[in-house]
């Protein structure tokens, strides 16, 4: 394939995705590796504890997002240690932006891996209301996978995004389609990369 044509069908795929007509899977990656597996035990029992502490995210230096979890019920938890599926996770981007909720669906956590996973979701003061709007700028068919793992010395971490499409319909976005649209055309698009990696970055950091 030309270079011409790679460059306009990879402007197609933006405008096809902007529109909501077509889902986008991304990964962002970090890697680290250690002396030895004694060292890499305890550096990946770390990570593990900075993976679900969910709050402690917000204190990454630099510009980046604020993220507070709360329970089904919609109230704050402030500890660092409970993140259970069914919590709900608030993500505010820096500047004037929407927030945007996201929910627990699914938690693993053994000896050498860890990783929850999220999806879009309405907030949690309106979870059981059929028809709520779902409160994020991807459709709730979308889902995050945050995830840290040793193999042998190497400790690696990683953000995983699937399916992930503009939340710009009326019937799942309400008032917010258009800001939606441009959020994700601009503000997220930018931003996303540096906040993923700057996290898988700090989840394998010593």
């Amino acid at each position: 394939m030309s270079i011409i044509k790679k460059i306009v069908e990879t402007i197609k795929d933006d405008v096809e995705a902007l529109q909501g007509n077509q889902t986008k899977d991304k990964r962002y990656q970090s890697e680290a590796t250690y002396p030895d597996e004694t060292t890499a035990r305890q550096a990946f029992t770390q990570a593990r504890e900075k993976l679900l502490a969910v709050n402690s995210w917000s204190n990454l230096p630099g510009i980046s997002a604020t993220f507070t979890v709360y329970d089904q019920r919609g109230n704050r938890i402030d500890n660092n240690d409970s993140l259970v599926v069914g919590h709900f996770i608030l993500i505010e981007l820096p500047g004037p932006l929407p927030h945007n909720w996201v929910r627990v669906v699914a938690i693993t956590n053994d000896d050498t891996a860890a990783e929850f996973t999220v999806v879009p979701s309405e907030s949690p003061q309106h979870h059981e209301e059929s028809t709520a709007p779902i409160e994020h700028f991807f459709t709730d068919e979308a889902s995050s996978t945050f995830r840290v793992e040793r193999q042998g010395t190497r400790l690696i971490a990683c953000e995983i995004g699937q399916n992930e499409r503009v939340n710009n319909a009326e019937e799942t976005a309400g008032k917010r389609s258009v800001v939606n649209t441009l959020l994700a055309a601009g503000g997220w698009a930018m931003f996303q990369e540096t906040q993923w990696k700057k996290l898988t970055d700090y989840l394998v950091e010593p």
